[in-house]
């Protein structure tokens, strides 16, 4: 099953929110994310969150007390981790988050960190970009415009170890740090690929 949650901050625009929810199982709007949500014609299957930055109370009316899950600003968890808590005890074994660019730096690395946990989100949609979650012995492969950025992070405790092709500079026989960072690299012919043979990365495409 998949689910997707939306959360605060900038989003992408309300095309690509609907091709990103299109076939989902469970869709699930975090706190001021429901904004997205709605502006994008999408009806959330639950609510969640502590409402401060939603910007009426009001917009809750349409929708049954019993999806709409509230929570206390004072907690030990922020309303992404409850969401995706949520999402997992619901049977969702993939995970997507839209939303959380801009805004605070906190946020913004409060959610990068969620991806260095063993079992974070598979993707991760904030404004135009595309951030994927890649595991040990996956693959990926995107078609991407010539030339574009691609930037490859290592995650967890490692080791790690990477091959690729169709990038500019290949990721095979590179050494991997923890706190390393390989920004900037780019596409050739616009289809790459990237394999993680040991441990996990977080890859970033364009939109």
């Amino acid at each position: 099953m998949r689910g997707v949650a939306f959360i605060g901050g900038e989003s992408p625009a309300p095309q690509m929110l609907r091709e990103i929810a299109q076939g989902a199982d469970v869709l699930v709007a975090v706190d001021s994310g429901l904004i997205a949500c709605e502006n994008a014609g999408l009806t959330p299957d639950w609510i969640l969150g502590d409402m401060d930055s939603l910007d009426t109370l009001a917009r809750l009316d349409k929708y049954p007390a019993s999806a709409v899950l509230r929570f206390p600003p004072d907690k030990d968890f922020t309303d992404t981790e409850l969401a995706l808590n949520l999402l997992k005890q619901k049977g969702c074994d993939e995970i997507w988050l839209c939303g959380g660019g801009g805004g605070r730096m906190d946020h913004l690395l409060a959610i990068r960190a969620i991806f260095e946990r063993e079992d974070p989100p598979d993707k991760w949609f904030p404004s135009a970009h595309e951030v994927r979650c890649l595991r040990e012995g996956a693959l990926l492969r995107a078609d991407r415009v010539p030339d574009s950025v691609v930037s490859v992070f290592p995650l967890g405790a490692g080791p790690w170890k990477a091959e690729s092709s169709g990038l500019k500079w290949p990721l095979d026989g590179l050494v991997w740090e923890p706190g390393s960072a390989y920004i900037s690299n780019r596409a050739l012919s616009g289809i790459i690929e990237v394999r993680a043979l040991q441990g996990r990365f977080l890859v970033i495409l364009p939109g």
